[in-house]
């Protein structure tokens, strides 16, 4: 079945999106079986969700929406009702799929276990899966290889359970011809534009206009309360810029650890796996070996034959493919034993039969590269990064403490700390709470820092905050040059651009009436003095400058007749009319190539159908009750 999933990747991965399978690093904390004593935010039949494993969906989410977002990520987005209960709907879904596959009796192969891990680029190093890594990145959260393995294993159920539903999705032909067609369509088409920009001087407002304009919604016309502030960054960087490294030191340092200059050597190597588990029955590991030691015989007796045999023989599908080409590798990405075996070989040279938990191996090196030492002139910046950024770390550790106690003990200047600490005092342009979140340098976008800026003894008594640890080794301390309270812009600052807006949008109202009045004559047949523009060729999907309404407008025009008529407004701009003078439908090729692509965006959509289907038959067949309350209770 794990070849279903193979040939339908990109099902797979629409419904993937739909259900968030978090299998890569993240797994899945509870599955079918818990009775925990939280309260339920869900049940699905007699299975819980409770308040612990939502809250550890919602950690999840969040990460996984801050690496998506960058620095345009704001928290308080985790905080939404819709938010909130699209997390509780995935968890859900999970777990309903989680039922059927376990009721199915559906497992993972070891194969398929092994070529999702490889798969994975959190793993990899240089494009390689690496072992060291691999088990590294588990030890960081906590997690076992083998409880690992057995959350993806289910994952990967899932998966195929997925690839199921999908596989019996398939397009009509009819549906494919008549898009093509539509997609194909061509429309001669010339163009009056009656811009609203003629009837600006028709246009006489009332002298109260704008004020009621005005007084209507005040709170359009608010500005934010904003503050100007001078502050002090004591960080990592800042003090490796005061200190300086002499060649002399950059020279011991680079005669004392040569080795870490030295490009890492990688090798090339190529692999005959006969697959066996290592706890499988002693006979069936007994005839693996004696079919590779069959195999070992002929390599030794024939190294030219290597590829061939492994292309043949090889349990690793993957490098069977390309002769058992594993390409280059290093130190760390490997099992052990094959690391070690790969290692102690000369290019050209085979192993004997090398043992890991995947199986027997016989092992060809191709080639080594990498090394070399680098010369003292190519590491030298290097060197003194790393000895600045050092000594840098020890110098923060010593002056944090001194920083804070200087801002606060002199708590009505900042200047000398900074004249203390040689450290520049910068100002901040207008400042509010609001503009802050999207600061470019970042550190306005720290909340602690922000809500001590803006704290009562700041701006009445317009003492030094704190200083504010941002993150990253890094303390902040500011100080209040200028504040400006929360206001309403006044009428008179803002009376032309209300007057100006006022005046367009009855300039447009205008050029509309006046459009649909030129567009009903045209339509009766009746002549009219206009301005075409020449005329041009269009398609749905090439339409040169046309606007998206006018667009739908022209080809939505069954016009029996031609030449035919059709207007739509560019909102506060123009009033367009679209004379269509000639239609062309194609004529479509069997082999058009499109056809085969655009079928399998027809069946992703109705494999989608299907997937949405197949959720609402479960939810049928298990029972799901959401605690709402629960749900968006404040944390």
């Amino acid at each position: 079945m794990f070849d279903a999933v193979r040939n339908n990747k990109r099902f797979v991965q629409i419904f993937l999106a739909l259900i968030i399978l978090p299998f890569a690093l993240w797994g899945v904390d509870s599955y079918i079986h818990n009775f925990g004593r939280d309260t339920d935010v869900a049940k699905i039949g007699r299975i819980k969700i409770t308040q612990s494993e939502f809250q550890e969906a919602m950690r999840e989410e969040q990460d996984r929406l801050r690496q998506q977002m960058g620095e345009a990520f704001d928290p308080d987005i985790l905080k939404h009702p819709e938010v909130r209960e699209s997390v509780l709907e995935r968890l859900i879904n999970q777990r309903l799929l989680q039922l059927q596959v376990a009721k199915d009796g559906i497992q993972a192969t070891p194969e398929a276990l092994r070529e999702v891990i490889g798969d994975i680029d959190a793993f990899k190093e240089n494009g390689q899966f690496s072992m060291q890594r691999y088990e590294q990145l588990l030890a960081t959260r906590g997690m076992t290889r083998e409880n690992f393995e057995a959350k993806l294993a289910r994952d990967i159920a899932q998966q195929q359970l997925l690839a199921a539903v999908a596989g019996s999705a398939f397009s009509p032909s009819i549906s494919v011809d008549r898009w093509l067609s539509l997609q194909d369509e061509k429309r001669e088409v010339s163009i009056w534009t009656i811009s609203a920009a003629k009837f600006v001087s028709q246009v006489k407002l009332a002298p109260d206009a704008a004020r009621k304009e005005y007084d209507s919604d005040l709170k359009r016309w608010e500005q934010p309360e904003q503050v100007r502030v001078e502050y002090l960054v004591l960080s990592l960087e800042a003090l490796a810029q005061q200190i300086s490294i002499s060649d002399q030191e950059l020279r011991k340092e680079y005669e004392a650890h040569k080795d870490k200059y030295a490009a890492p050597e990688e090798r090339r190597a190529r692999h005959i796996l006969i697959e066996v588990a290592k706890d499988a029955p002693a006979d069936k590991r007994a005839a693996a070996k004696e079919k590779v030691e069959a195999l070992l015989k002929q390599v030794k007796a024939k190294p030219e034959s290597f590829a061939e045999l492994a292309k043949a023989n090889s349990s690793d599908k993957g490098s069977a493919e390309k002769g058992g080409d594993l390409g280059f590798f290093g130190r760390g990405q490997m099992v052990k034993p094959f690391e070690d075996a790969a290692f102690k070989l000369k290019p050209g040279e085979i192993s004997g039969v090398v043992e890991t938990d995947y199986g027997y191996h016989i092992i060809k090196l191709e080639a080594i590269h990498g090394g070399a030492l680098k010369s003292f002139d190519e590491v030298k910046q290097q060197i003194a990064d790393e000895l600045k950024h050092a000594a840098a770390a020890k110098k923060f550790t010593e002056l944090a403490d001194m920083f804070a106690n200087t801002v606060y003990e002199q708590p009505d200047t900042l200047k000398g700390a900074a004249e203390k600490f040689k450290l520049p005092l910068q100002q901040s342009g207008w400042i509010s709470k609001d503009s802050a979140k999207q600061d470019a340098s970042g550190l306005f976008k720290n909340e602690k820092l922000l809500a001590a800026i803006f704290s009562a003894d700041t701006l009445k008594n317009n003492r030094n905050t704190e200083a504010i640890d941002v993150g990253n080794n890094t303390l902040v301390s500011a100080r209040l040059i200028e504040h400006k309270p929360a206001a309403v812009t006044p009428f008179e600052t803002v009376r032309a651009q209300i007057e100006q807006k006022l005046t367009a949008e009855a300039a447009a109202q205008l050029a509309t009436a006046e459009g649909e009045k030129r567009l009903a004559a045209l339509q009766k047949g009746e002549t009219v003095t206009a301005e075409w523009s020449p005329q041009s060729v269009i398609t749905r999907f090439d339409a040169g400058n046309l606007p998206p309404d006018a667009l739908k407008a022209i080809f939505r025009v069954q016009a029996e007749k031609l030449p035919a008529y059709v207007g739509v407004t560019v909102p506060g701009q123009a009033y367009l009319i679209a004379r269509i003078s000639k239609i062309e439908q194609p004529q479509l090729a069997q082999d058009d190539p499109r056809r085969k692509g655009l079928a399998a965006q027809y069946d992703k959509l109705f494999a989608d159908e299907d997937m949405r289907a197949y959720i609402a038959a479960l939810r049928e067949r298990y029972k799901v009750t959401k605690n709402m309350e629960l749900l968006n209770a404040k944390e």
